[in-house]
């Protein structure tokens, strides 16, 4: 057992790793080289590192260091004991990934970058980790405020965006504002899963049965079966609910209406589908 459990554990120190080290590279080659400081610990760094010439490590884990003490005294203990591994190993991570403009457009590298840095923060938080820094203070609003986390969040993210004003004008901070929606955008996407699927809601007066006997013989598709009720005939009535992969979607509707031009069909898109056959 405690062979499994430390396997188990350096797994999820290696994957933390790996989000870690995908951060450091959105920052050093994307966001830092064209100043472009979009929030965070990080984006402080960026921002220092251009008006002081202190390196973005450096100042990564004097911030990380200052909210770990806060989170020790304000926060519970196993909260700070779940910061504390990617608080002190982000600012390694930055250290180590040299700094490099691999891409001289201003706007596409900080999409990229944007898409890059999301990546990273979305597989921290899909194995329940952080990189510590300025998301300790949402959390601590939280605590003793009941303010939500994602608002105070963003408004800590929005004060490091407008600071890029005073530093490398409005068309940055334009820039690092930009790249904090599609940051966000990316990271939801992304949490909530790729195995992304339709879920489709059938119901026909006569042809059920014969609708679902033409799906069952699809082999991509989960065909199950609801007792339900109508709102108005009280009627005891049968509802198929089928998931399926994106590309057969429109195969799938195709076949619903050969067989009931009429059929009732409510269309939905499901985030991540897991365990069954799928």
């Amino acid at each position: 057992m405690r062979l499994s459990n430390l396997k188990q554990t350096m797994l999820q120190m290696g994957l933390i790793l790996i989000a870690l080290e995908i951060i450091a590279i959105g920052i050093q080659l994307f966001f830092a080289p064209h100043e472009v400081a979009a929030g965070g610990a990080t984006g402080v760094g960026i921002l220092l590192e251009e008006l002081m010439g202190w390196r973005i490590s450096t100042v990564v884990l004097v911030i990380n260091i200052g909210m770990l003490i806060l989170a020790y005294f304000l926060l519970d203990k196993k909260t700070t004991l779940r910061i504390l591994f990617g608080s002190f190993m982000l600012p390694v991570c930055l250290a180590i990934t040299p700094q490099a403009m691999v891409v001289e457009d201003k706007l596409l590298a900080i999409i990229i970058g944007s898409v890059v840095y999301a990546a990273g923060i979305a597989l921290l938080y899909r194995i329940d980790a952080s990189s510590g820094g300025l998301t300790v203070p949402p959390l601590i609003f939280k605590k003793y405020f009941n303010i939500k986390p994602a608002l105070s969040l963003l408004v800590v993210d929005l004060l490091v965006c407008f600071a890029n004003v005073f530093v490398s004008g409005f068309e940055t901070f334009m820039l690092a504002t930009c790249s904090s929606i599609l940051t966000l955008i990316t990271m939801n996407y992304i949490e909530t899963g790729l195995n992304r699927k339709k879920v489709l809601y059938v119901m026909s007066n006569e042809q059920l049965a014969t609708i679902k006997e033409h799906l069952v013989e699809e082999a991509d598709v989960g065909v199950t079966i609801f007792d339900v009720t109508g709102g108005y005939s009280n009627e005891d009535k049968q509802m198929l609910m089928l998931v399926v992969e994106n590309q057969a979607y429109q195969h799938i509707i195709n076949k619903i209406h050969e067989v009931d031009p009429l059929a009732f069909t409510i269309v939905g898109n499901i985030a991540e589908v897991r365990g069954g056959s799928l």
